[in-house]
Parts: structure tokens; C-alpha cells; sequence
């Protein structure tokens, strides 16, 4: 039976120095700083969180469950901000049905975020992660489909803020008119 999580005064601090640690620019695998609206608040809520890259593409991973962070993602409709050092990416994140989540939440349980020793991972996997599933690693697709429910994957995309970086009409107006003068 999978445990609920809860916030501890282990996990504050830990999350306290992740987050510092990360504005530094000190890398830390794939750990970047999740900036997202809080869903009652309204205040920008940061979380040390991992990337997991699979074929290219780039997913946060909720492996404790529906935590405050998903839960603020949701609210603000998948926009927010990954920082790492004094690199700052606004991102759009589209939380991926469970069917398409499966296979990213499988690999990303047995391989663990980039960066991070398998021996590290192993153990990460054995004392804390195991507590939060209801399946064994080794366990066939369908088990983490089932599982995707209560550990949502978002697909993480660079977010464009102006018309011009979308390639809307003004971007193709604009250089039109660099190629006339």
C-alpha cells in the first residue's frame, strides 16, 4: 500500500538548501527550481524539482503523488518558470494522459533524473521512492498506466511569451520589412 506524503521538517530544509543551492548555479544532476503561481495565494511558490529527459523531450515527474506543486501546475495551467544558476526558462507544461505517461514514469523510476549515480538512484529508489508506489520497479506497463493516475508527468516546453517568438503574423511582417530596406 502506497503512503501519502507529507512534508517533514527533513524535507523543508532539504527542499530549503536544494533551492539555494540551485539559484547558485551549482549543478546538481538535473535539478532545477520550479517558479509557479500559488493556487490560492497567488504568490510565487518555488520547488527544487528533477528533470527527467527521455527521447529528447523533457518531463517533471510527481513520484510522491498529487503534491502542492502538481496541484499548483494544474491551476495555473501549466505555465511557470525553471531556474538553474541565472538561466531563467519560462516553460509550459501539458500533463500527459495516463496511457502516454506509463512509459515516461516507468524509465524515469528505473533510471533515476540525469546526473544522479545509479547507485544513488538504487538507494533513493529503495528507502524513499518505494514507500509512495503501489508497484515494484520491475512491474509490467499496464501496473504504472494504473500508477500514472496518482503520479502525474508533464511534458515540459519552452513557453513563448511575445507574438514574435510564436511566429505570428507580426514576426513575419517584421521580416518582411528587414528585407525590403
Amino acid at each position: 500500500m502506497e503512503k501519502s506524503y507529507r512534508v517533514t521538517a527533513y524535507v523543508r530544509f532539504s527542499n530549503t538548501m536544494n533551492a539555494f543551492l540551485v539559484r547558485l548555479g551549482l549543478q546538481m544532476g538535473s535539478t532545477s527550481l520550479l517558479s509557479v503561481r500559488g493556487r490560492k495565494s497567488g504568490k510565487l511558490i518555488e520547488t527544487p524539482l528533477s528533470l527527467f529527459v527521455q527521447d529528447h523531450q523533457r518531463y517533471l515527474i510527481a513520484p510522491y503523488g498529487i503534491v502542492n506543486w502538481v496541484r499548483n501546475l494544474r491551476a495555473a495551467g501549466g505555465e511557470a518558470t525553471l531556474t538553474r544558476g541565472r538561466q531563467t526558462e519560462s516553460i509550459r507544461a501539458v500533463e500527459l494522459e495516463p496511457a502516454a505517461a506509463a512509459r515516461v514514469f516507468r524509465e524515469a523510476v528505473r533510471m533515476g533524473p540525469d546526473g544522479i549515480p545509479p547507485l544513488f538512484v538504487s538507494m533513493y529508489r529503495h528507502f524513499v521512492l518505494s514507500k509512495y508506489l503501489s508497484i515494484a520497479v520491475d512491474a509490467p506497463l499496464e501496473d504504472f498506466e494504473r500508477e500514472a493516475v496518482n503520479h502525474p508527468v508533464f511534458l515540459v516546453t519552452t513557453a513563448y511569451n511575445s507574438p514574435l517568438e510564436e511566429g505570428s503574423h507580426a514576426r513575419q511582417a517584421m521580416q518582411a520589412n528587414e528585407r525590403s530596406l
